[in-house]
């Protein structure tokens, strides 16, 4: 039987500390919050692998040391308003909610939706707000945000999600690579009204349902 405490210290001191994951607030919520609730019976086992882990319908909860890394880069603080795109079954959403005043989570696929919503109520967790929808589009209606964390890989951020960053605003991604490639993440900040993106590192995460770009025009 899986230890799962003892996983949990595991991916601490094995994948994020030694990955320049410095934020105490961040490593405290990750020590405590129960990685193994937010997935389904059969892959509970290797809820703290350094690996992506299907969580079913084709989606994955992203490797612990790129979500750590992307959120960590996003500096939440304790008054932001934070939007999580392609939420899955919650995980993220739940873990940004530690660090940040109010999570919104979307998620087009109602079943993790609602797993997630279950999940989070169970653990008391009563500032996420899920919201079932298309996840390029975000949730407007609440925004803007201070942080937008995209929980997957994407070709291309839609422009709908980068107009719902607040000014200030830090959003962050894996922008996916060609089939058979390494993504990259990244950093978007929001200054004087303008989005600049930074490239962050490489990450293996797979790509997100309905974010494929735009038909290109060729005359």
């Amino acid at each position: 039987m899986t230890d799962y405490s003892v996983a949990r210290r595991n991916m601490i001191e094995g994948q994020l500390r030694p990955n320049r994951i410095t934020n105490d607030q961040l490593l405290a919520a990750a020590a405590d919050l129960p990685r193994e609730r937010f997935l389904p019976d059969a892959v509970k086992s290797i809820a703290y692998a350094d690996d992506d882990v299907p969580v079913g319908g084709g989606r994955y909860l992203m490797e612990p040391m790129v979500l750590a890394r992307l959120i960590q880069t996003l500096q939440p603080a304790a008054t932001d308003r934070a939007l999580v795109v392609g939420s899955g079954r919650g995980y993220g959403a739940a873990l940004l909610a530690r660090l940040v005043k109010s999570v919104v989570a979307v998620e087009a696929d109602a079943a993790l939706a609602g797993s997630a919503e279950q999940t989070i109520k169970e653990l008391g967790i009563d500032n996420v707000q899920q919201v079932v929808g298309e996840m390029e589009a975000g949730a407007p209606a609440s925004g803007p945000y201070d942080v937008i964390l995209i929980e997957g890989a994407v070709r291309e951020i839609p422009q709908a999600i980068l107009d719902q960053l607040a000014e200030g605003g830090r959003l962050g991604t894996v922008i996916g690579g060609a089939p058979g490639t390494l993504g990259v993440a990244h950093l978007v900040v929001k200054e004087g009204g303008v989005t600049s993106s930074r490239p962050l590192f490489d990450a293996g995460t797979p790509l997100l349902p309905g974010f494929a770009p735009p038909p290109r025009f060729m005359f």
